[in-house]
């Protein structure tokens, strides 16, 4: 969006995990003023290599303080929030505080912690924007109608690639078959999500908390076209749908402009070539992880935080075949009921039961290991 809109935007801050050749590649493109990455050795690498290329090199942070300081850059007006799980929390906490507009990809962020993340937007008066496909279509689908008069949210799913497997099959499939995507291209453990349907499950309670619905007027439809992106539904019957090619550049550009649209250069969706649209109810049993998202969120206070956490390093130990696929949904019910939930918790309360869940989902995977 930046490349194609330069007059218009430009990158003053960037954070990233440890790939600092493409980091390295953006510096010298977008010349940010500062950056920040997963720790020291990973700072030390992106200066060699910026220096072999001679490139400027801007100031380069790393560790959890960096990516803070990053998201609360003082230049910047607007933060894109597309860090994987409960990681990218406190750096969007940190730039709502600082008064910056959040375009919001990191799911995680209002599952964890949605209470606190949605008080923390009014106090500070500013703009939180889904990025999501999904919660993008709700959202433009929302505009012009009045709030009181929304009935339902009806979220679509692709179905991952296993939407037509067996349980028989799921039992043994591998890390690999997992993530091939059948319509997007994302990143392992968002790919791995989508396989188990924990994905929607998460999307179900970021939903709750970006448009104030309680989540029994929340639904999932399995769609495999990936053409509706989701639907609401008004109280006189009529639903409203967004609809477009399965392509992450136009909610992204959406939110990024609000509340104009940018005449962007990628191809419309042509309905009429495609012919037929498809819907299904998802099969629970079958993806267990959907209706652990479903009961997280109407239990609320800190175990949506357990399931995340619980998940995370779940998926994790899949996707070194550490455990099996079917692994992830038992090890994840463990740790629920395991946990005593906090009521009307606050940050720290949700950072001890991330925390709490992470340690108890290793035990439970590490015990499971031993009876191999």
């Amino acid at each position: 969006m930046v490349r194609q809109f330069s007059d218009r935007f430009e990158v003053v801050a960037l954070g990233c995990g440890a790939n600092v050749e493409l980091l390295s590649e953006q510096i010298a493109e977008f010349c940010p003023r500062v950056v920040s990455v997963i720790d020291a050795p990973t700072a030390g690498l992106l200066e060699d290599l910026l220096r072999s290329k001679s490139v400027r090199p801007p100031e380069i942070l790393y560790g959890p303080d960096g990516y803070r300081r990053v998201a609360a850059f003082a230049e910047a007006q607007m933060l894109v929030s597309a860090m994987v799980g409960s990681a990218g929390l406190l750096p969007t906490l940190a730039a709502i505080h600082a008064g910056k507009d959040i375009a919001l990809a990191n799911k995680e962020t209002l599952v964890a912690a949605g209470e606190v993340v949605t008080r923390a937007v009014t106090a500070a008066n500013v703009k939180l924007l889904p990025v999501d496909s999904e919660h993008s279509a709700i959202f433009q689908a929302l505009q012009g109608n009045h709030r009181k008069e929304l009935n339902k949210i009806l979220l679509t799913a692709s179905g991952g690639p296993f939407l037509h497997a067996s349980r028989e099959e799921l039992k043994t499939v591998s890390p690999e078959a997992a993530l091939r995507h059948p319509n997007w291209s994302m990143g392992p453990k968002i790919s791995i999500d989508s396989a188990t349907l924990m994905n929607k499950g998460l999307e179900v309670i970021e939903a709750r908390w970006l448009f104030d619905v309680p989540v029994d007027r929340i639904s999932v439809h399995v769609h495999p076209e990936s053409v509706v992106h989701s639907m609401v539904e008004y109280v006189d019957g009529s639903i409203i749908a967004q609809l477009g090619i399965p392509d992450m550049r136009i909610p992204i550009a959406y939110a990024m402009a609000y509340p104009e649209r940018l005449h962007t250069r990628y191809p419309g969706l042509d309905l009429f070539r495609i012919g037929e649209l498809h819907f299904y109810p998802p099969d629970v049993e079958k993806f267990p992880c959907l209706g652990l998202a479903f009961e997280a969120c109407r239990t609320g206070a800190t175990m949506p935080a357990v399931l995340n956490a619980a998940n995370e390093t779940a998926v994790h130990a899949f996707l070194e075949k550490t455990i099996g696929f079917y692994d992830i949904p038992a090890v994840i019910r463990k740790v629920m009921d395991s946990h005593s939930p906090c009521v009307e918790p606050d940050l720290d309360a949700i950072l001890n039961a991330d925390r709490w869940a992470r340690e108890e989902a290793s035990k439970i995977i590490e015990a499971r290991l031993e009876k191999r």
